[in-house]
């Protein structure tokens, strides 16, 4: 007899498998890419409309919005508590990412290694104990910010089952806020003026929220839906 697709993997459904690698892989990628700023064509230019410079963000953005997907996907698919564990198991990729950073930075580079190639590594990769700090607090907040907002929203009157993607773009929302919030505040405060830093990137991902997060929250649980046919 044919084991269902949903407990193909020891009990696990499939497409919680699934999400779970890709929600670590995304965990420890972000922190790298948000090594680049970026703009974004006519999202920069909102800048001076409100009183700001261009608008740029940090590439890692991406990565976190996927996050906000996956785990908005997750709570669809298996409830609040699901996600909230998710949520929490990304803390051991996240942290371990941070450990190996350090353990390699600390290494001595080979001699016959490309100094450009030494330098650049050990400018993209390192970060100060705030930093890091900042990231960890950030992530477990503000994405346990997401599956709450997302959950009650579903539960409540003012969401019910349906309009998917008004929950997910509006937890993504309020929880992008609070993670800029929270890391902008904790990595810089006292280093520099953080009150356009903290606008500008604010302003960016609330934009990017609600152009990215609702296509791709069907996307997801359409996925998963698919994956955990029977």
């Amino acid at each position: 007899m044919e084991t269902p697709a949903h407990t193909a993997t020891s009990g696990i459904p499939r497409s919680l498998f699934a999400f779970s690698i890709f929600y670590g892989g995304m965990v420890c990628i972000a922190g790298v890419l948000g090594n680049k700023q970026v703009t974004l064509g006519p999202i920069s230019a909102l800048g001076p409309m409100v009183g700001l410079g261009p608008l740029a963000v940090e590439a890692g953005i991406f990565a976190f919005l996927l996050l906000v997907v996956v785990s908005s996907a997750v709570a669809e698919l298996h409830g609040r508590t699901v996600a909230n564990t998710l949520v929490r198991i990304g803390f051991v990729p996240l942290i371990a990412s941070i450990l190996l950073s350090i353990v390699v930075l600390a290494a001595p580079a080979a001699p016959d290694m490309d100094p450009a190639r030494r330098d650049a590594f050990a400018l993209m990769m390192g970060g100060t104990p705030r930093i890091w700090a900042g990231g960890i607090v950030a992530y477990g907040i503000s994405q346990t910010l997401n599956v709450t907002i997302f959950s009650w929203l579903r539960s409540g009157s003012a969401g019910g089952g349906g309009l998917l993607w008004l929950r997910a773009g509006l937890a993504s929302m309020l929880s992008q806020v609070v993670d800029t919030l929270l890391f902008v505040s904790i990595a810089f405060w006292g280093v520099f003026p953080i009150g356009q830093l903290l606008a500008g990137q604010m302003l960016t991902k609330v934009v990017l929220s609600a152009l990215l997060v609702p296509p791709l929250i069907y996307l997801a649980v359409g996925i998963g839906r698919w994956l955990d046919r029977t």
